[in-house]
């Protein structure tokens, strides 16, 4: 993990935008360029042995993958106090931001790009033998020219080893595979696809599609919205370790799903049903779901500088608003 020791010469900390238990966010500027960039500072002293796996994880993740639509690790250095601070291109809003805001207009053809350069971030991660573990609309960030980028790697890992265990307990619970909430602990790139599948439905609602209270309320939720799953539909699933006694709930009707999502085309809605299967299994992949006849299908998707976003100018800024 190569760190640079003059960085903390190279760049300029102007203003904190965020906290956590264990990082600090700040929106700066690299001196020689002027060019406006993000630094994630994370606090080593926290950890009992200097610094967490994690952050060493995220760090040699980022190096290795350099991808349009993944987020641009520009250096590492280490700060006078020994923190780690990963220097970042700065990305001035994400997808969730567009969401929640309704004075923001989505055009299909939008939703239909965000998807695309989502789904092409993430099979570069999957190329590259890497798990993201933790998508969510808040970790996909937008750029000024349009472009989506997959960040936050910190609960990332590497896969490929059949008989290494992982824990359950990640990827935020909104959008959690049922697998993960059964407690696997064995599982593949399905888990990210099972989230992508559930931004896509956000994107077409503009609100949580699975919204569940707590790990409980969040297998209810789940199977409420696409049905229990039972050894019929996902072989073994009885063998998993949290698997109990469940509320029996049908799976849902088409016309349920056209109801719920009344703009999506039938494409998009087999895109969808396809990538949220509850059998990881039978879950689409990658490389399917890049080739889906959605994409192909009228509207084609948006140009990026056409998006609407935030921060193109000012970083105040958002465009394509209601009148």
């Amino acid at each position: 993990m190569p760190v640079s020791t003059p960085g903390v010469q190279n760049y300029s900390k102007d203003k904190k935008v965020g906290e956590g238990t264990y990082a600090v966010v700040y929106v700066g500027k690299q001196i020689h360029s002027n060019r406006r960039i993000a630094i994630k500072e994370i606090k080593t002293g926290l950890f009992k042995d200097g610094l967490d796996m994690s952050a060493i994880r995220e760090v040699k993740y980022l190096q290795e993958l350099r991808h349009i639509n993944v987020i641009e690790l520009i250096d590492v250095f280490m700060s006078q106090d020994n923190n780690l601070n990963l220097v970042l291109e700065f990305l001035p809003c994400d997808l969730e931001v567009l969401i929640k805001d309704q004075s923001v207009v989505f055009k299909s053809a939008d939703i239909k790009l965000w998807l695309l350069m989502t789904l092409r971030g993430l099979h570069h991660c999957h190329r590259n033998f890497i798990l993201h573990r933790d998508l969510k609309p808040n970790n996909l960030l937008l750029a000024p020219d349009g472009q989506l980028k997959i960040a936050d790697f910190g609960l990332a890992r590497a896969f490929g080893n059949a008989n290494e265990d992982f824990t359950p307990k990640v990827v935020t619970r909104w959008y959690r595979a049922p697998e993960l909430l059964f407690g696997a602990k064995h599982y593949t790139g399905a888990v990210d696809m099972w989230a992508v599948g559930i931004i896509f439905a956000e994107l077409m609602l503009r609100t949580p599609y699975l919204p569940g209270k707590d790990d409980l309320d969040q297998l209810d939720v789940t199977f409420k919205a696409l049905g229990t799953p039972t050894e019929q539909i996902w072989p073994n699933v009885s063998s998993l370790p949290m698997y109990n006694a469940l509320r029996v709930y049908p799976p849902p009707s088409r016309q349920e799903l056209r109801n719920r999502f009344s703009a999506a085309t039938e494409k998009a809605l087999d895109l969808m049903i396809s990538m949220t299967q509850l059998d990881p299994a039978r879950r689409c992949d990658l490389n399917l779901a890049l080739m889906h006849e959605y994409f192909t299908e009228s509207p084609l998707a948006t140009e990026p500088e056409d998006l609407p976003t935030i921060g193109k100018d000012t970083g105040e800024d958002k465009r394509r608003k209601v009148g």
